[in-house]
């Protein structure tokens, strides 16, 4: 994930920062407890397709 790109990324929920956990494939959104796919090199930034996280995540 290139780092300038996770610079201006932010959760499309609440708009708050994200961070990249690499052996996921996710960008994680600790407020909402969300976590968005990275497909192929791409975040997918859509609710929907987002995955809540349990207790023991994040």
């Amino acid at each position: 994930m290139d780092p300038k790109l996770l610079e201006i990324l932010v959760c499309p929920v609440c708009k708050g920062p994200l961070v990249y956990h690499r052996a996921a494939l996710e960008l994680v959104c600790k407020p909402c407890r969300l976590a968005y796919p990275v497909k192929d090199g791409i975040p997918v930034m859509l609710a929907d397709e987002a995955r809540e996280l349990t207790d023991g995540a994040a």
